[in-house]
């Protein structure tokens, strides 16, 4: 059965997780470690666009896409049939030893759509993790200095590189160790909990940075326009020119972690372009491939080239295969308009929650931009987290068919990282079901 036929709705014919996937599960648990935990163990058979079919042909709507990734939508016919092609002529040479033209491609259409002016070089890997770990690298053989630097609230991966970098040590770090050195974790900006302008936020940043990494150590500064895991959270105006304009003044590499808010997803094809501000470095992965495995960075040539021939690259990095699909993911861009669906859904999705938010007093802010939106829970009259409201209702709208994911470092924020196919229709739906589930929990 194509996958084309799948009716763009959700269904629930069984219990959630169904008779099937409960049995799958059971052998997953006699192989698979605990490590490897699944948010919603229902078992996907098939998927399109916005839905999802599991094995016990129960259908829901993906507002998770894979964690950012299928930004797409699921097994677009463009990057399916790219894929196809690519797939029945070569599967594998490593660009370093023969290369091939997709790669090249690829990188072209990076160095036209990331911000900035001049000549810019692509790196291709495998993953967002291994994106930062070459980034922090390239930075550092550039600057010939030993210092990270990132922001509270943080996530850049699972590597021991970027655990030690993510603001959250449980579960990504804790038990791991020993944790990489000369990374350091300075105040962000986060309007709704510090209160502070984009020049007070940056100030205060600024401030750390200075007093307690030193600027004369640091390579680079690494940031998420929009931080992904911590909680979607956007920071104040001004905030990143602030710290762009400080790096630069004092040779910091200034990089944008684009792994979950890169293209397409916010209205841009790089969340940074709406903050004003051109990075040194930029990291690309998830959605670039429409679903297969690719990351890239991409930065100003005269950083990037600074790497000695053979010090960059990986086996797998930069597959024929996934660069087939990530030239139609961003052919599609220009094509299907796709900039113009992100901001689409976040008027649509951005209506609906601030209308749940004018009822249920414990939603205390929406945020985001595109489709990547987010919603922060609270107990009732207090700024005080409820990871546990947030938990039940997540759980409620997964038995309704509605898959959603949760974020922040304490558990308390609900995001939303729908496909660019979903319909107005779905959207509604999705918010009466969020608000069904609100209602019922309380009651």
């Amino acid at each position: 059965m194509s996958n084309d036929t799948i009716v763009q709705e959700r269904r629930v014919v069984t219990s959630i997780p169904g008779p099937r996937s409960q049995e799958l599960h059971e052998r997953r648990r006699a192989v698979v470690p605990p490590g490897v935990h699944s948010v919603l163990p229902v078992y996907i058979d098939r998927a399109h666009d916005s839905i999802l079919v599991d094995v016990d042909g129960n259908q829901f709507i993906d507002c998770g896409g894979g964690i950012g990734v299928t930004t797409i939508g699921h097994t677009d016919d463009a990057v399916v049939a790219a894929a196809t092609a690519a797939l029945q002529s070569v599967t594998h040479t490593l660009f370093t030893v023969t290369p091939y033209e997709s790669y090249v491609r690829v990188a072209e259409h990076l160095a036209k759509h990331v911000p900035g002016a001049g000549e810019k070089r692509t790196v291709l890997v495998n993953s967002g993790a291994e994106a930062v770990e070459n980034g922090v690298k390239i930075a550092r053989k550039f600057t010939g200095r030993p210092g990270v630097a990132v922001l509270e609230h943080a996530y850049h991966g699972r590597t021991m590189l970027t655990s030690t970098m993510n603001h959250k040590a449980a579960p990504y770090a804790a038990g791991f160790g020993p944790r990489a050195g000369d990374v350091y974790k300075a105040p962000n900006s986060y309007p709704l909990r510090d209160g502070l302008s984009g020049a007070e936020a940056a100030a205060r940043t600024i401030t750390y940075l200075e007093k307690v990494a030193g600027a004369e150590d640091l390579a680079c500064l690494v940031v998420e326009p929009i931080q992904g895991e911590g909680g979607f959270v956007v920071p104040a105006d001004g905030y990143l020119p602030a710290l762009a304009d400080w790096c630069r003044a004092n040779g910091v590499v200034f990089i944008a972690d684009e792994v979950q808010s890169g293209i397409a997803r916010t209205g841009t094809v790089f969340a940074i372009e709406q903050f004003g501000v051109e990075p040194d470095l930029v990291l690309s992965a998830k959605g670039i491939a429409g679903g297969l495995p690719l990351a890239a960075v991409t930065g100003r040539a005269e950083i990037m080239d600074v790497a000695q021939p053979g010090g960059l690259g990986g086996t797998f990095g930069g597959n024929p295969v996934s660069c087939a699909a990530a030239n139609a993911v961003f052919e599609q861009i220009e094509s299907a308009d796709l900039l113009a669906e992100a901001k689409r859904i976040e008027r649509v999705l951005g209506d609906g929650l601030r209308a749940l938010a004018a009822k249920y007093d414990v939603i205390a802010e929406v945020r985001g931009k595109g489709a990547m939106m987010a919603i922060e829970v609270v107990k009732p009259g207090t700024m005080e987290v409820d990871a546990e409201l947030v938990s039940r209702v997540i759980a409620r709208a997964a038995q309704a068919g509605v898959l959603l994911l949760n974020a922040g470092i304490f558990g308390n924020v609900i995001r939303f990282l729908p496909s660019l196919k979903l319909t107005d229709a779905l959207a509604a739906d999705v918010l009466a079901v969020l608000d069904e589930a609100f209602a019922a929990e309380l009651a």
